[in-house]
């Protein structure tokens, strides 16, 4: 037993970083990440393409290009609440609501640059893509 006790302190290691791996909300578990199209209409017009690692990085949409925490307030089958609070003193408040596993709806507000904002944005999920948003 003796000559394994260096490993011990390694090995508590590795069971804290399994523990902090992000687990998937119960909300979004039948929604695959990927390549996301964001548009402001129901329609899909204008879209934006989001490559995601983690669908519910789309809770912080409004604060992309800052690293904020999200802190999960409700995760029901099929809709999530997130509170976003990011350096500065932004943050948002999401909704995000699955229409199905290929379709969601995000209701964002909140402060981005000491600005107030008040988005309603529609993503649908259109193929596979090697992440870059999200990335850790």
């Amino acid at each position: 037993m003796r000559r394994f006790a260096p490993l011990l302190p390694g090995l508590a290691g590795l069971c804290l970083l399994g523990a902090a791996a992000p687990a998937v909300p119960r909300a979004l578990a039948g929604v695959a990440p990927g390549l996301w199209e964001v548009s402001r209409s129901a329609s899909g017009q204008a879209p934006e393409r989001l490559c995601l690692r983690e669908v519910v990085h789309l809770a912080s949409i409004s604060q992309r290009g800052v690293r904020c925490g999200r802190t999960i307030l409700a995760d029901r089958p099929g809709s999530l609440l997130v509170d976003v609070t990011c350096p500065g003193g932004d943050f948002a408040r999401s909704q995000i609501t699955v229409t199905t596993p290929r379709s969601l709806k995000l209701q964002t507000q909140g402060i981005r640059r000491g600005e107030p904002f008040d988005l309603t944005l529609y993503a649908r999920r259109v193929g596979s893509c090697r992440p870059i948003w999200g990335a850790r």
